[in-house]
């Protein structure tokens, strides 16, 4: 028996070639669809007082420089785009785009930082955000809600995030509200169905050859339903492994953080502090 009568028989009895699909999302937390109704009723209550909801997220990392990108675009016959048969990281580095998502405006910002992914990078993603858009577009506002994973550079457990926030609470006189995405849901985040996708379907195909081409490709991306994005380039170094002790959360959180009576781990708000200072952390190697 050959391949070729094994296909005929795999056929006859109604296989055929398929990709793996990605549909097992693992054990679900017994209280994850509650938690989609208090992210709504949230959403709900601040775009009806005209308080800004914002959607926020790091996505993939990518390599640049002439690496191949996902994806096909249109090109002369035989005359594909040339890139680097291997994809080592070069003298250029990655590119980490961390979006913001204005829920109530259709519109994006993308903060591509050449360094690492950590709290005080998702905070100052934001903060630059506030300053360029959001307090223009948001003159009146007193409040700002985040709805955001549950782990990743703004997780629910990070403490840095916490900490960075009442930072920018303090700076910008914002009452800053965060709700996390359950467990294992990421994908549902507003950001990366609205945003995200259309910046890869924008780019694909296409070599991400320098940190500039990165925020231009992003910065040109829109959809029919209206969406517009702006980029902007980030070089500033982002220490890792900023430790903050039990002692030192405890007491901050006693100051600045009232946790929400459903799910406070997933729901609060982080207030400004009287002095600056104290929501700096000590930073250790």
């Amino acid at each position: 028996m050959g391949p070729k009568t094994v296909a005929r028989l795999l056929k006859d009895h109604d296989y055929s070639l398929q990709a793996n699909t990605k549909t097992i999302e693992g054990r679900q937390h017994p209280d994850r669809d509650a938690q989609f109704c208090y992210i709504n009723e949230q959403v709900t209550v601040f775009l009806a007082a005209g308080q800004p909801v914002i959607s926020v997220d790091t996505k993939k990392k990518e390599n640049v420089g002439r690496y191949a990108n996902g994806g096909a675009e249109y090109q002369r016959k035989g005359e594909p785009e040339q890139t680097n048969t291997y994809d080592f990281i070069g003298e250029l580095g990655k590119a980490v785009p961390y979006g913001v998502y204005d829920v109530a405006a259709n519109a994006g910002w993308v903060n591509v930082g050449t360094d690492a992914d950590t709290g005080e990078f998702a905070v100052e993603s934001i903060r630059r955000w506030w300053a360029k858009i959001g307090v223009v577009a948001y003159p009146e506002a007193t409040r700002l809600l985040i709805t955001a994973d549950g782990g990743g550079s703004n997780g629910a457990r990070l403490r840095l995030w916490k900490t960075q926030l009442a930072q920018l609470a303090t700076e910008t006189g914002l009452e800053i509200t965060v709700v996390h995405l359950p467990p294992g849901t990421s994908k549902w985040n507003k950001i990366e169905h609205r945003m995200f996708s259309a910046i890869t379907m924008n780019w694909r195909g296409r070599p991400l050859e320098t940190h500039e081409v990165v925020v231009e490709t992003i910065a040109a991306t829109t959809t029919r339903t209206g969406l517009t994005v702006q980029a902007m380039l980030d070089t500033n170094n982002y220490q890792r492994g900023i430790k903050i002790s039990d002692k030192e959360m405890k007491a901050f959180e006693a100051r600045h953080v009232q946790r929400h009576e459903f799910h406070g781990n997933w729901n609060y708000v982080i207030r400004a502090a009287s002095d600056p200072a104290a929501t700096r952390p000590n930073k250790q190697d």
